[in-house]
């Protein structure tokens, strides 16, 4: 049983409170208020599985952990407010590295005026970060995976694949010698959550997302799994680094569709629409392409096709998986 299999087998078949407008199985949970509708979201990264401290500074491990569920509440439609952090400590990490962290996480909420509300801190043998964020977004205007239909265009924000080259260096070096290798570090430890990005996207009437943390190929099928419907991609219309050619052919394209942590926007959205959230990237200079079409095909439903090397071709998941045997 992977980490997916586990989810779905504990996922419940009714919610008791009636203010539960999504639990499990998109990017964070909506409970329903008066005037507007939270967003809460929450995960855990454990040193040597999810990051190494051999490659990221203490400061970075805070801000990165901070960013992925930052940027969860972008792919609702919200705007994060707060976060609570409980953090496991080895025994013998110095004050310093502990403040540092939190210094990292600190830096990034200021961006988006959230404030640390609580959390807990034990020892152990194993760095561990859990965290809370919590958000709101206009009651009804949370956009979920499930929101896909038959004719909308597929987009996604930036560039893919910055962040599996920038740890790519971080491990074998500056190999290629190329002269942009800081950028894709910097894209590796201190990404930036397309919170404003959605917040100008309030006007749009629908939107289907999902925010780019395991790779363009498991983001995808959520989105048509969840909508039922059948997503195409063109491989050549995904938007990449020119200097990702600076590698093989073999590493680029699994970096670009399995590589994650870009934590960009994969999206979708009909095409009568498609001017005004054209409109809208480029108020808040947001980079966005369109890189496929939703169809609906009853024999095809729920799956992703990728054209690439001239033909199609079915773009199962990939990338790590947790409980994985």
């Amino acid at each position: 049983m992977d980490e997916f299999q586990f989810i779905q087998s504990v996922t419940p078949k009714f919610y008791r409170q009636p203010n539960v407008m999504k639990g499990i199985g998109d990017d964070a949970a909506i409970i329903r208020n008066q005037h507007e509708d939270t967003i809460l979201t929450v995960d855990t990264m454990v040193d040597m599985i999810h990051f190494s401290l051999k490659t990221t500074k203490p400061y970075h491990v805070g801000y990165r952990a901070l960013a992925a569920n930052i940027s969860d509440i972008a792919a609702m439609g919200g705007k994060p407010t707060s976060f609570l952090v409980s953090i496991v400590i080895p025994d013998d990490w110095q004050d310093q590295q502990l403040n540092e962290i939190y210094q990292g996480m600190k830096d990034l909420a200021k961006n988006f005026q959230m404030d640390l509300i609580g959390g807990d801190t034990v020892s152990g043998k194993q760095l561990t970060l859990t965290i809370t964020v919590i958000g709101s977004v206009p009651q009804g205007r949370a956009r979920y995976r499930s929101q896909a239909k038959q004719g909308d265009i597929v987009f996604v924000t930036g560039t893919l694949g910055d962040s599996a080259c920038g740890l790519h260096i971080l491990l074998h070096g500056n190999e290629n010698e190329h002269d942009n290798y800081e950028y894709f570090i910097k894209r590796h430890q201190m990404p930036m959550p397309r919170v404003d990005f959605v917040q100008a996207c309030q006007g749009i009437t629908r939107m289907a997302l999902n925010d780019i943390s395991d790779g363009i190929a498991n983001e995808a099928n959520e989105i048509a799994l969840a909508s039922n419907q059948l997503i195409e991609l063109d491989y050549n219309k995904i938007p990449c680094q020119s200097d990702l050619y600076h590698f093989s052919e073999a590493d680029r394209s699994k970096w670009i569709l399995s590589g994650g942590e870009d934590f960009e926007l994969i999206g979708t959205i009909p095409a009568n629409e498609w001017d005004i959230l054209r409109k809208v990237a480029k108020e808040t200079n947001t980079k966005i392409s369109q890189i496929g079409v939703v169809k609906n095909n009853p024999e095809k439903n729920g799956s992703v096709w990728i054209y690439q090397h001239d033909r199609y071709a079915k773009l199962n998941k990939s990338g790590y998986t947790h409980l994985s045997r």
